[in-house]
């Protein structure tokens, strides 16, 4: 005869069976969602967007398409009509310090074809054109050191236009120098207001470093035309030129610099020596107004580099 407790026992390890087996299906089933969802995100990552072409030669690379490998990428248009990248996520472990290979012949140095690519692609530059003896001169601006003033006085006598980096801070201490700058018909440009390493900062921060330079600027001057972005220390990532680009601005590096920013042993000849001997066509040239070696040096530098038969141009010319 049959156990009617038995038979209670197992219909309920028959109806437990049946529950396990249910869940484990559902849970297959969103994993399974889940990993599809996530294949459509990692497949938006090489959406390519429309880019302005680059109107001159000294644009980095011919590929303008806009690629991101942190976000999703969607285009939308600024008041200029351009199309710019919009990233939507933050991508992680992309951090770049800026350098180059440099050669002692005078030629253009060379970068790394990644880095050719990123620029082209969010609107930056860092050398002119290589058929061209043209250079740009441009100079970082943390903080005065007593010698702005005097690289003003240098430039203005040997009649040369010049960009000028500055931070929050150094528009807030030295107003009268900007307006100077400006009145001399130099290029101000935005340096970030604290000077972070935007690779380390969220997209959001990176507008507000840009918009609290951009108030004072105006504030100091009247004037809403900052279109040049240089990013501090030269750390950058797709993700930060995107942002610059998308606030717009063009990120500007460089082809020439070397450690002005500390006393050189050998002083202002030093100064000199070190950039006569790396000048070239198109050479986009990083000079930091605290150096007492290049204040020196200054007059020399430039009347040495047009002796050259080089001819200074500007960072408007580059780009357009």
């Amino acid at each position: 005869m049959d156990n009617p407790k038995k038979k209670k026992a197992d219909s309920r390890s028959f109806l437990w069976g049946t529950i396990i087996v249910f869940l484990l299906c559902v849970t297959w089933y969103i994993v399974k969602t889940q990993a599809g969802t996530a294949g459509y995100n990692n497949a938006t990552n090489n959406i390519r967007v429309q880019q302005p072409e680059n109107q001159s030669n000294s644009a980095p690379a011919a590929d303008h398409g806009a690629q991101n490998n942190g976000g999703q990428t969607v285009a939308t248009g600024d008041s200029s009509g351009q199309v710019r990248p919009v990233f939507t996520g933050d991508a992680a472990g992309d951090k770049h310090g800026w350098g180059f290979t440099r050669n002692e012949d005078h030629l253009q140095p060379g970068i790394p074809a990644s880095y050719t690519a990123m620029l082209s692609r969010n609107g930056a530059y860092w050398i002119g054109s290589p058929d061209k003896k043209v250079v740009y001169l441009t100079f970082d601006e943390g903080y005065e050191n007593g010698y702005t003033a005097s690289i003003l006085d240098s430039l203005k006598a040997n009649n040369v236009k010049a960009a000028f980096f500055v931070t929050g801070h150094y528009l807030d201490s030295q107003p009268e120098l900007v307006r100077r700058m400006v009145a001399e018909g130099h290029i101000v440009g935005n340096h970030t207001d604290t000077h972070p390493s935007l690779p380390s900062i969220s997209n959001e921060q990176i507008k507000e470093e840009i918009r609290l330079v951009e108030q004072k600027y105006e504030a100091v001057t009247g004037r809403r035309d900052m279109i040049y972005f240089r990013p501090p220390q030269g750390e950058f990532s797709e993700r930060t030129l995107a942002s610059a680009w998308k606030s717009g601005y063009h990120s500007i590096f460089w082809s020439m610099a070397f450690a002005d920013w500390v006393p050189l042993p050998d002083g202002s000849q030093e100064a000199y020596q070190s950039v006569m001997d790396n000048t070239h066509n198109g050479a986009l040239i990083l000079l930091h107004a605290v150096s007492k070696d290049n204040t020196e040096a200054m007059d020399k530098i430039l009347k040495g580099i047009k002796a050259q038969g080089y001819r200074f141009g500007t960072l408007d010319e580059m780009v357009k």
